[in-house]
């Protein structure tokens, strides 16, 4: 009986002092992470009376955009959230100021449900005015704020026709914001007026333009475009300004930039690598109007007097949106990074990394601004060369080639005897 009383006296002084002391401290293992915001893309679609005429494939610019909607709805990755947007779409009147307030969001961002969005897109009828500056604004508001990038694609046929506000004013202003939105454009009629804008407002925000001509074309860009927003949206490249040399060149730290560059010519940037660490640069370049075939990409790491260290190089035909390359350079591959003595500090080597492109426009392109460029750097640890069986230098490799053309010309030799003495016999 004492035993009970003296158990169950230590049971109660146990219960008194966890609650004195509080709830346990959290261990690391309990704390989340939030989860990562899903890539955000909203599509605007011009649906004045110019999309009534039917010039593309004989069919009428806003059939095939319905197309193009409908496949890209089809093919949308389960992680993408989708808008859709339109202008010009509900107004027959022919009053102005009212007709440049005509844009409606049909679907709202988010999980998309396939049928309904089809549906929605399926009603549409050429109508009224061009508000695109009001939708471009409107859009960015529908995408919301957010740690990641927002994207918008702008198709349309025509210039805006209700300005203000200016669409290129609103791509500036919502770049100044910096609300990490990229526009991307796409237009449906080789007008070199419509080009300028939507060349305009897709520079301001670090997107790109493409004129479409075909129906396989737009829908194959806004494929594109959509499908590449979950793989950029976690970061807004941040814009930079190459020179035409090293020594002025902006210094660039770890991270993704992007930039302009003309037909045939050369940027130039710096990055700082301490010893012990290695370099890694890629660069893509959009092809955002027509181009001649056979061009490429050249990317070069060098030192400050012009020194060649190591290159990266990609050739096209004009079939791909996009051409790339990449480089990676470490001043002693493998080896750590020195021990500096107390109270110094190593400084960095200045590599330059330089772009160089082979474009060539066609007939009638314009050349400025120039072609979208996207430019990723990062420093890490340097790593030593994967271990192999070290045939890709030196005397042993020699020997392979020796021994292997020894043995095809054995072989060859065989097979000609043996087919001539048949011969003979027959």
């Amino acid at each position: 009986m004492i035993n009970k009383r003296r158990s169950t006296a230590v049971l109660l002084g146990l219960l008194a002092a966890t609650a004195l002391a509080g709830p346990p401290p959290a261990s690391a293992d309990e704390t989340t992470e939030p989860a990562a915001e899903p890539p955000k893309v909203e599509l605007v679609l011009d649906v004045s009376g110019s999309m009534r005429a039917r010039d593309i494939d004989g069919r009428s610019r806003i059939s095939v955009a319905q197309q193009a909607f409908n496949e890209v709805v089809d093919a949308l990755p389960e992680e993408t959230e989708l808008g859709i947007r339109v202008l010009g779409a509900t107004y027959r009147g022919k009053d102005k100021k009212q007709g440049c307030l005509d844009t409606q969001q049909i679907v709202p961002v988010g999980p998309v449900d396939r049928t309904q969005a089809k549906a929605a897109v399926a009603t549409l009828r050429p109508t009224g005015f061009t508000p695109v500056g009001l939708a471009l604004r409107s859009a960015a508001q529908d995408l919301g704020t957010g740690t990641t990038a927002r994207r918008i694609v702008l198709i349309t046929d025509g210039e805006d026709t209700c300005a203000p506000p200016d669409p290129c004013d609103v791509a500036r202003e919502l770049a100044a914001r910096g609300t990490r939105l990229v526009v991307d454009t796409l237009g449906l009629a080789p007008d070199a007026k419509v080009r300028r804008q939507l060349l305009c407002i897709a520079g301001a925000t670090g997107g790109t333009y493409t004129a479409a001509e075909s129906a396989e074309e737009l829908t194959g860009r806004i494929k594109q475009l959509v499908d590449r927003a979950k793989d950029t949206y976690t970061a807004t490249p941040t814009v930079v300004d190459g020179t035409a040399g090293c020594v002025d060149a902006p210094l660039l730290s770890p991270g993704v930039y992007t930039d302009r560059e003309e037909f045939s010519t050369h940027r130039w940037y710096r990055v700082p690598v301490r010893p012990g660490q290695e370099l890694r640069a890629s660069v893509s370049i959009a092809l955002d109007r027509p181009v001649r075939p056979d061009h490429g990409v050249l990317l070069r790491a060098t030192t400050g007097d012009g020194r060649e260290l190591v290159r990266g190089v990609d050739a096209g035909s004009g079939r791909t949106d996009v051409i790339s390359a990449g480089l990676r350079w470490s001043d002693a591959e493998g080896s750590p990074a020195p021990k500096p003595s107390e109270g110094t500090l190593v400084e960095p080597d200045i590599v330059c990394l330089v772009v160089s492109n082979s474009f060539a426009p066609r007939a009638g392109t314009e050349a400025r601004p120039g072609m979208p460029v996207e430019l990723t750097v990062g420093v890490v640890d340097a790593s030593p060369a994967p271990a192999g069986p070290g045939l890709g230098r030196g005397w042993l490799l020699l020997a392979v080639l020796t021994v292997a053309g020894l043995l095809t010309g054995l072989v060859a030799g065989l097979l000609t005897r043996w087919w001539v003495a048949t011969w003979r016999e027959n």
